[in-house]
């Protein structure tokens, strides 16, 4: 298979694009016409601009305020919208500023993806790997959708590569970015000190004092609760949110046994709710099941980080919802896939086909505003 190079990324994003636009066009043309006053009059940026999307640009545009009992903007970790500032200090408005993030980090995060593979699993692994990811059809959001997910893959898989190349004090830097960008720290730190200490383990060298600097990732997590007490009094404002009208989902049994989806699915029969809710559940249920091959073939430090990453969502979700999207953080599964499918070349060149179809049937529905994670 040929490898992924930028060019060749580029151009699957423009059909991403091209097929949110599309979506657009025909499911929700009125939105067209429905724009906030300084989005340009630019078609694509409509299809790549939905739901979470709105959320961050004003949060770049206005910062963040905080009211009990409503949704509000904390809910939303702050790495992905300052970013989304400071590239509007160049003279972008905040949708192409924020486009453009999300591009480039995607992007970047699948250009690392096959670097870092290469170095965990030589021998033609890493480039299936690659693939894999690029065309999972939730991969629409490393396109140029405004969410923070593509960010949050750049920097998790820039501190682990930086890890596997011995510069943990990298890897920490990198680790508290993407702590701070998405609500997934025990994940990052767990996986990244598990791997740290494993790879010492494994050319039977003594632990140093360096090889626990990794853990310090969490420190982005700890900046924003410290932010959060002290502008709202609340550091704990992000999860609070959950529980608000319209999200309602907040921690207890009711959301950790999926009452909701039950409920939601089996009421009644729709097929719309089945086919956005069930392919989600059964994407985590499958990620869930590769956390001991992963940490067979990989490692302790990647089944830990694959464990947490994935249950803490499917956890915390009420119906499932947004798994598919999650799962991208899921990196070091593809990799466990694609030394499976690499043996079974047919089936391999089936799996891509489909996905990259799929990619582009979520990219479609995506751009119609089809709520969809």
């Amino acid at each position: 298979m040929r490898r992924l190079t930028w060019p060749i990324l580029l151009g699957v994003g423009a059909a991403v694009a091209v097929a949110a636009t599309l979506g657009t066009w025909k499911l929700a043309p009125a939105f067209l016409g429905s724009s906030a006053p300084d989005m340009p009059a630019f078609p694509l940026l409509h299809g790549l601009c939905h739901w979470d999307c709105w959320w961050y640009v004003n949060i770049a545009g206005g910062g963040y305020w905080f009211r009990p009992g409503e949704q509000s903007p904390v809910a939303y970790f702050p790495a992905y919208p300052l970013l989304i500032r400071a590239v509007t200090l160049v003279g972008l408005d905040r949708f192409s500023a924020a486009v453009l993030v999300s591009l480039g980090s995607g992007v970047g995060a699948l250009l690392l993806y096959g670097r870092w593979a290469e170095k965990v699993r030589p021998g033609g692994a890493g480039v299936t790997a690659a693939w894999l990811l690029a065309l999972y059809p939730y991969a629409v959001y490393l396109y140029g959708v405004v969410y923070s997910d593509a960010l949050f893959l750049l920097l998790v898989i820039g501190a682990f590569l930086a890890l596997e190349s011995d510069r943990p004090v990298l890897a920490a830097v990198l680790g508290m970015a993407a702590t701070a960008a998405r609500p997934v720290a025990p994940a990052v730190v767990l996986g990244l000190l598990v791997r740290s200490l494993e790879r010492r383990r494994r050319a039977k060298l003594p632990i140093r004092a360096v090889d626990f600097v990794p853990a310090l990732a969490g420190l982005g997590l700890v900046g924003w609760m410290a932010y959060l007490q002290v502008k709202f009094g609340d550091p704990l404002a992000f999860v609070h949110v959950q529980s608000a009208p319209g999200w309602g989902q907040p921690p207890g049994p009711a959301t950790w046994l999926k009452l909701d989806f039950f409920h939601t699915l089996f009421e009644a029969w729709r097929p719309f709710v089945f086919w956005r809710h069930v392919p989600q559940m059964l994407i985590a249920l499958s990620l869930l099941g590769l956390v001991v091959p992963t940490w067979r073939r990989l490692g302790a430090g990647y089944g830990v980080y694959l464990l947490v990453v994935v249950a803490i969502p499917t956890v915390s979700s009420k119906d499932f919802m947004g798994l598919g999207r999650y799962g991208l953080a899921a990196f070091p599964a593809w990799l466990t896939v694609a030394t499976w499918l690499d043996q079974r070349p047919r089936l391999r060149s089936a799996w891509l086909a489909v996905s990259g179809v799929l990619l582009l049937v979520v990219a479609f529905a995506f751009g119609g505003e089809v709520y969809l994670s």
